[in-house]
């Protein structure tokens, strides 16, 4: 998913963004700039002025934009090691949303496993990213290598071990609870029907889109031809395998965009390959920039919705993805972009090598981008939560 810009700005104003009565928010944490994070700005811009509730809020951490939400975190929230890393808060956070009840007509919750919890007077909607990975997917959540033998990843995973089955039934519960169950692709709507036995529908997110107007502004210490890596340096991003692969193409560098708890891992083993660029979190301009003269993207982990090809495609950029996931969603192979079958340095780089190769269409690409925007995304979303109002 796209991540780290400094401003979360989604392009595509929404139709109407006229108060609706009775409907309230909640998100899992409000912690980190991630593509689900973004999702939760587009639902408060289509709900101006409903109360986001939260288990944990960390301003400095996430999208600058919440700061203009009514962000309601709850009591767990004062607990400042909890704030600054989530996923040790694993244990706690069933209880603390178990506790949590929500006056409103209609709770929309977006949810990768917490939110989908909290209880509520009215209808609950659930927007479903993806059912909990740290219990339906934690090893790959952990990470693979050198990664998964990190101390947070071991801690996640003797958390996931320790609690796993009473949070499973936990979870199982909360997401019954649910009057309604969006999800973002095709892919997790095939998990949450084998994980929970619900039909849900796919309502797919508006792309994290620059405004196209705005300047831009180069990196220092980036040349072209380059491709880039936007992601949060997490182990299952896999973005270690994707500095190993750009590192055997000859006369091709890497750019990557994100910050986590990988960054110094990552920055010894770029020192030791060469040819990578880890810019951290980057300004709108500079990503702009980045986009703008890139080769191309490439995603080498297993997303549940593939975000960051449709804002490489924003910019006519192709992208070397993943065969797995949602990229299956938003990458169309031989127009947008090309596949690789697995996540190893071999197919990661061959599938980079095809992409530089290839002519691409920058019209073609851009036109994929434009079938997702928040326009379409809200107004579908306003539909849903007024029919559901009328249950009431």
């Amino acid at each position: 998913m796209a991540v780290d810009a400094t401003s979360a700005h989604t392009a595509g104003a929404s139709p109407d963004q006229s108060p609706l009565e009775g409907v309230a928010l909640a998100h899992d944490y409000v912690t980190q700039r991630g593509g689900a994070e973004r999702v939760a700005l587009s639902m408060s811009r289509a709900f101006a002025g409903a109360p986001l509730y939260t288990t944990l809020y960390h301003p400095e951490g996430t999208f600058p934009e919440f700061a203009d939400v009514d962000v309601r975190p709850m009591p767990i929230n004062r607990w400042g090691v909890l704030r600054r890393n989530h996923r040790l808060a694993l244990p706690f956070l069933a209880r603390a949303v178990s506790a949590q009840h929500v006056e409103a007509d209609v709770l929309l919750a977006s949810s990768s496993g917490w939110a989908h919890g909290i209880s509520t007077s009215g209808r609950k909607v659930v927007y479903c990213h993806a059912p909990a990975r740290w219990l339906y997917q934690a090893d790959r959540y952990a990470g693979t290598g050198a990664a998964s033998r990190g101390l947070r990843s071991r801690a996640v995973k003797t958390a996931t071990d320790v609690f796993g089955p009473s949070l499973r039934a936990w979870d199982q519960r909360a997401a019954h609870t649910a009057d309604r169950y969006l999800v973002n692709s095709t892919v997790i709507q095939r998990a949450v029907s084998q994980v929970y036995g619900i039909d849900a529908e796919v309502l797919p997110p508006p792309p994290a889109v620059l405004s196209s107007d705005g300047g831009s502004q180069p990196v220092d210490g980036v040349a072209r031809p380059f491709v880039l890596c936007v992601a949060r340096l997490l182990p299952y991003k896999n973005v270690d395998l994707v500095i190993e692969a750009v590192a055997r193409i000859p006369g091709l560098d890497l750019v990557i965009v994100g910050d986590g708890p990988e960054r110094r891992r990552l920055e010894a083993l770029a020192q030791r390959v060469g040819s990578t660029t880890l810019a951290g979190r980057v300004t709108d301009e500079q990503l702009r920039w980045l986009y703008a003269n890139a080769e191309g993207l490439v995603a080498a982990s297993y997303e549940d919705f593939g975000l960051s090809p449709l804002e490489a495609a924003a910019f006519g950029r192709p992208t070397a993805a993943l065969r797995d996931g949602g990229y299956l969603d938003t990458v169309d192979p031989g127009r947008t972009g090309v596949f690789f079958d697995a996540p190893v340095v071999d197919d990661i780089a061959g599938a980079v090598e095809e992409l530089t190769r290839t002519e691409w269409r920058a019209h073609d690409i851009r036109s994929h981008a434009d079938a997702f925007s928040e326009a379409r995304f809200v107004a579908r979303l306003r539909r849903i939560v007024e029919e559901e109002l009328h249950h009431r």
